[in-house]
């Protein structure tokens, strides 16, 4: 889906996602510190606006003008201060070292972009600072629910802990994790691929 598929998917409803984190990433990042913090195709803002209202300052990007404009209207109406940003990620390029946070949640590209996406997300990271990430794991498509079918473009935890060390990151978790879906057959089970990792402090000389 391009950028104006995703504007009408927008447009067509109130929110396409709730307006509550990702239970993952409210989990997982509850209680790191605030920072500066970088949300990487953050959709409708709800991972962004979270950490705002926890005290983080967020830049939130995505290629989608109906989502930015929602979770700038939210925003605005829960007196949330966030950067938000209209862009391709891919075409993004974030300060070196500028964030203590950057979070990726759900981004689901060919193997060749999402490359791409976890080196400039890599660069982002500050020394000490935190890289998590949460997307459809590739193992969903034979023991879990929705999330594209095309297993180009999911996840695999083994694959992206070795593109993250690559990249200069120290991983700390790579893992499966399952999470219920409510469907017209009932809740199912979606397996998603969890990646949390920190960019190394330099040795003092």
């Amino acid at each position: 889906m391009d950028a104006e598929d995703w504007n009408r998917r927008y447009a067509a409803a109130d929110l396409v996602w709730s307006a509550e984190p990702n239970r993952f990433v409210a989990d997982a990042l509850d209680a790191l510190p605030p920072g500066r913090a970088l949300d990487l195709a953050s959709g409708e803002g709800r991972n962004a606006l979270w950490l705002a209202g926890k005290g983080w300052r967020v830049t939130a990007i995505d290629y989608a003008q109906v989502a930015v404009d929602k979770g700038r209207e939210r925003a605005r109406q829960d007196g949330l201060d966030v950067d938000w940003v209209v862009g391709d990620v891919l075409a993004y390029r974030p300060p070196a070292e500028g964030f203590d946070l950057v979070l990726i949640a759900y981004l689901q590209l060919p193997p060749d972009q999402m490359a791409q996406v976890w080196a400039l997300a890599a660069r982002a990271v500050a020394p000490g600072g935190t890289l998590f990430a949460i997307g459809h794991d590739r193992t969903n498509l034979t023991h879990g629910t929705g999330g594209p079918q095309d297993p180009d473009l999911l996840w695999v935890p083994e694959e992206l802990t070795h593109h993250l060390a690559v990249d200069g990151l120290t991983v700390d978790r790579a893992e499966r994790v399952r999470r219920e879906v409510a469907t017209d057959e009932g809740v199912r089970q979606a397996v998603d691929a969890l990646i949390r990792a920190h960019a190394p402090i330099p040795d003092l000389p």
